[in-house]
């Protein structure tokens, strides 16, 4: 029997009643009823109630016990009267009564309760960490965690993939997020860099002969936390295989993802075929290329109907003409909803920084007519323009926004998950994934009319290589694409480009000369030049399928040990200084802002 304990708090049952045991864990709650002193005892795997009456020489230091002390228990399991079975545990059926009992681990005062999943400020929840992962909910969310994490590996073994370790201290990328440098000590003046992905490394292993890599890799990116992002670090599951194309990847992943959602929730896949949605598609119908499929609501585009005489609502008429777009969100069966209803979106929408989101509903008594604030300004036909182009009908309603495009897509965006949140639409029991597609290979930033890439700068672009038009690099798609679930972006991947010449090509587009290319990506250029499997991947995240399976709308609850908001570790605080000796021995001297 080990020497501290001979059976853990959740495997007592009625077959274990009149036998002697020792449990060994933490003072999780105390009840005293005068006479009597419950006690229940937690470990890691759950709970049992202990029991001493005030007889015992043990009362009275038992009754004086910290919670969250830890103490070892040895007693008799007795059964429970039938008026105390408590089915909610699975102990609940049984006792142990105390005999004799020793303090394992003293406990002072607690900064918070941890028999609760009460809300807690984060800067102490993240300040005694340690404490907090004690707590129910976020304890199981962590086993969640490792049980998804091991049920992933034993799949990609299945599937034939073998798992490599990847360097962390590696090159900066000039590409991607802000790095975490690392100075060198035996290189001074020179720093490496903390990868915020794989990436090239993964391809190197393609390029070294193995067919199918994964591993569970950590990423390290200076970014600004986000409620589905942490700031510093996160997981993913990296993935690379030979010889694909694009249908290949996206098998592997289905099946993984249907067989991971399918073990771990009880929640319905509206689909296991995921549906692939074209970056343009997904922008123009949802707003967006991380679109929430739960949410039945679509936009369409009716600039156009306000090219008509008959319609009179000048202020669209005008901004059209200067260049905006006006697009629209239908609600099906809202003629009998109240005018604050619709008042309160438009108001929310200026909040949001918008003009607002005109609307009107679709009516008819003798023949069609708008009601509603604007419906005047639209004439029986135009209506009936509207209503073939919207798939409306009589009683639908009609949201309308007029803007440039970028401004557009981003209300329409927020004002469609609005609307679907405000007539309880999305069915919170359903995961729908899908596919984001043919993104454009480079974009041009707005503020320095620079073009630059996209999305992922080692992509191989779509179409035959020999005819690529490199003076129209706007309209050049690629094979890259991300999955998104429930409106939240899984991962981004794509098929690599593995022709060293195409790829200088590609980055003279994006401002970068053949010498420049050499030095940043030397390791990457040399090697596919000896010869590179055509290959593709991805990396969904793991930070966010757990968030996904737990059912919480913060990363921070599904991470172990997360920073804060400012990219601090309260628990150990870090960031740190450092003494003048570390700093003279990396060949660093600071200059601190005043």
């Amino acid at each position: 029997m080990n020497k501290y304990r001979s059976h853990n708090c959740n495997e007592l049952r009625k077959k274990n009643v009149g036998n002697k045991v020792l449990i060994s864990g933490w003072i999780n709650k105390k009840r005293d009823h005068g006479n009597l002193l419950f006690i229940d005892l937690r470990d890691n795997y759950g709970i049992t109630q202990c029991i001493i009456d005030k007889e015992n020489k043990n009362f009275i230091d038992l009754e004086k016990m910290q919670l969250e002390t830890v103490i070892q228990i040895e007693g008799i399991v007795v059964n429970r009267s039938s008026e105390t079975i408590n089915k909610d545990i699975e102990t609940g059926e049984i006792e142990v009564s105390i005999n004799n009992f020793i303090v394992l681990g003293t406990c002072k005062e607690l900064p918070m309760p941890i028999f609760s999943d009460q809300e807690y400020s984060e800067e102490i929840r993240l300040k005694y960490r340690f404490l907090d992962l004690r707590r129910k909910k976020i304890h199981e969310n962590i086993i969640l965690r490792s049980k998804v994490i091991s049920f992933i590996r034993n799949e990609m073994n299945k599937f034939g993939f073998l798992e490599f370790q990847t360097p962390i201290l590696t090159s900066s990328s000039p590409e991607g997020a802000r790095d975490f440098l690392v100075p060198s000590r035996l290189n001074p003046g020179k720093f490496y860099a903390l990868p915020q992905a794989p990436q090239q490394f993964k391809q190197l292993i393609m390029v070294s002969g193995f067919d199918k890599y994964f591993q569970i890799a950590p990423c390290f990116r200076d970014e600004d936390a986000r409620a589905d992002r942490s700031p510093g670090e996160f997981y993913q599951l990296d993935l690379e295989m030979s010889f694909v194309e694009q249908e290949d990847v996206f098998n592997v992943v289905e099946k993984l993802l249907v067989n991971t959602f399918k073990k771990f929730s009880n929640k319905k896949l509206l689909y296991e075929k995921f549906p692939k949605i074209t970056y343009a598609d997904a922008l123009l119908k949802y707003g967006t290329d991380k679109p929430d499929l739960r949410n039945p609501l679509e936009i369409h585009d009716i600039t156009e109907v306000f090219s008509r005489d008959d319609v009179s609502f000048e202020i669209f008429k005008k901004l059209v003409k200067t260049g905006s777009r006006v697009r629209c969100i239908v609600t099906k069966n809202t003629k009998d909803k109240p005018r604050s209803f619709f008042d309160n979106i438009d108001k929310w929408a200026k909040d949001q920084g918008a003009s607002g989101l005109a609307y009107f509903t679709f009516e008819k008594d003798k023949e069609i007519f708008a009601k509603g604030p604007i419906g005047k300004f639209f004439s029986k036909d135009s209506l009936t323009e509207l209503m073939n182009k919207t798939n409306s009908k009589v009683g639908d309603s009609i949201f309308l926004a007029c803007s440039k495009q970028k401004e557009l897509e981003k209300i329409t965006a927020l004002a469609r998950d609005k609307i679907a949140k405000d007539l309880n639409l999305i069915d919170e029991n359903i995961f729908a994934f899908c596919w984001i597609v043919d993104y454009p290979m480079f974009e041009r930033d707005d503020q320095t009319n620079k073009i630059g890439f996209s999305h992922n700068p080692f992509s191989m672009p779509q179409g035959d290589i020999e005819k690529i038009n490199f003076e129209n690099p706007l309209n050049i798609l690629a094979y890259q694409y991300d999955i998104v679930c429930n409106g939240i972006e899984l991962s981004s991947g794509a098929i690599r480009n593995h022709i060293p010449e195409l790829m200088y090509k590609l980055f003279a587009v994006a401002g970068y000369d053949k010498k420049q290319v050499d030095e940043k990506f030397s390791g990457m250029i040399n090697a596919l030049s000896y010869g590179a499997p055509p290959h593709g991947g991805i990396a969904p995240g793991i930070d966010r399928i757990v968030m996904l399976l737990a059912n919480e709308k913060n990363i921070r609850e599904v991470t172990m040990f997360p920073m804060n908001q400012n990219a601090q570790d309260l628990m150990m605080n870090a960031p740190s200084t450092v003494s003048e000796n570390q700093l003279k021995e990396l060949n660093l001297s600071l200059k601190v802002k005043k």
